[in-house]
C-alpha cells in the first residue's frame, strides 16, 4: 500500500511539473522573398484573423528577421481588468524570417511568468488567444528552452538574479499623465539610444506600455543577440517600458533576457554580461532618471 501511495504521489508530481517553452514555430510559412515581404504576408493573416497590428520592428544588425506586435480585444480587456503590471503582457509578439518562417511568443509561458500567482484569473483569455494563434498559423512546435510551468511565476535564471518585480520601478512621478509624457518626450528625443516601436495607453486604467528599439551600436540588440546566436528568438522583441499609475517601469535584463533565452549556458550569459546593466541604463534614460 505504501508503495502504491508513493508511486501515485510521484505520478501526480510528474504531471504537475510539465515544461513550457517561450516560443512556437508555426506549422506553415508565409510568402518569403525578404523580411519586409514576409512581414507583410504575416500581417495580412493576423488582420484577417481579427488581431490588430500595433507595431512592427526590424532590429538593427539582424536583417533577416523582424517582429510584429498585435493586440486582441478580448485578451486586452481581460488584462486591463486585472490592472497593474499585467499591462506589460498585453502586446502579443510574432517573429518573421525572410524565408517566410513564422514564430510567436507562447501565450501560456509568458502569461505564467508575467501574471504569476494571478495567471488563473486570465487563463481563459490566454487559452482563447493561444487558440486564435493556432488557427492563424497552425499548432506549431514549441522551442527556445524548457522551464517547468510551476517555476515560471517565480522564475529567475539562477540564485541572486532578478525576478519579475526586482528593480523594476525606474521612477515614480506620482501622476500617470506626467509619467506618460516623460516617456513620450524622452523617446522622441532618442534618450538612451532608444526609439518607439509602439505605444498602448489606457488612461482609464492609468496603464501604458511602450515597445522600444535598442539602437545603440555597442549595446543594442543587433550586438548582444548576435553574440548568443539568438535571432530565432526575434519574437521576444522589442523590450518594454510600461507605466502603472505614476510609476515608469521596465523588467530587468537579467530577468527579461533569461526568460527569453532560458537555455542559455553560463558561458553564453557571461558573453553578454554587460547587456543587462546597459539596457537598464537605457530604460532609466527614457524614464527620466537623473
Amino acid at each position: 500500500m505504501k508503495r502504491f501511495i508513493a508511486g501515485t504521489a510521484l505520478m501526480f508530481a510528474a504531471l504537475s511539473a510539465w515544461a513550457l517553452q517561450p516560443f512556437v514555430y508555426a506549422d506553415a510559412k508565409v510568402a518569403g522573398g525578404g523580411v519586409k515581404a514576409a512581414m507583410a504576408a504575416a500581417e495580412q493573416k493576423l488582420t484577417a484573423a481579427g488581431f490588430t497590428v500595433v507595431g512592427r520592428y526590424q532590429p538593427q544588425g539582424i536583417p533577416s528577421h523582424g517582429a510584429i506586435m498585435v493586440t486582441d480585444s478580448g485578451f486586452t480587456d481581460a488584462l486591463k481588468a486585472m490592472g497593474g503590471t499585467a499591462v506589460v503582457a498585453i502586446p502579443i509578439r510574432i517573429g518573421v524570417k525572410s524565408d517566410g518562417t513564422v514564430s510567436y511568443s507562447n501565450p501560456e509561458y509568458w502569461g505564467r511568468a508575467y501574471l504569476r500567482k494571478n495567471y488563473g484569473k486570465a487563463e481563459a483569455a490566454y487559452k482563447a488567444v493561444a487558440g486564435k494563434l493556432q488557427s492563424t498559423f497552425g499548432a506549431g512546435k514549441p522551442f527556445g528552452g524548457e522551464v517547468d510551468a510551476d517555476d515560471l511565476p517565480t522564475y529567475r535564471y539562477m540564485f541572486g538574479m532578478e525576478r519579475f518585480d526586482d528593480r523594476s520601478t525606474l521612477r515614480d512621478y506620482g501622476n500617470f499623465d506626467a509619467a506618460v509624457k516623460a516617456v513620450r518626450d524622452n523617446l522622441a528625443k532618442g534618450a538612451g539610444n532608444l526609439s518607439k516601436v509602439y505605444e498602448l495607453v489606457y488612461a482609464d486604467k492609468k496603464l501604458a506600455v511602450f515597445g522600444v528599439a535598442q539602437n545603440d551600436k555597442e549595446n543594442g540588440e543587433g550586438n548582444w543577440i548576435g553574440k548568443i546566436n539568438g535571432a530565432e528568438h526575434v519574437a521576444t522583441l522589442p523590450w518594454e517600458v510600461f507605466v502603472v499609475d505614476g510609476k515608469v517601469m521596465a523588467l530587468h535584463g537579467r530577468f527579461r533576457t533569461a526568460l527569453s533565452f532560458p537555455s542559455l549556458t553560463m558561458g553564453q550569459f557571461m558573453a553578454i554580461g554587460g547587456h543587462p546593466d546597459a539596457t537598464l541604463k537605457m530604460m532609466e534614460d527614457v524614464a527620466g532618471v537623473k
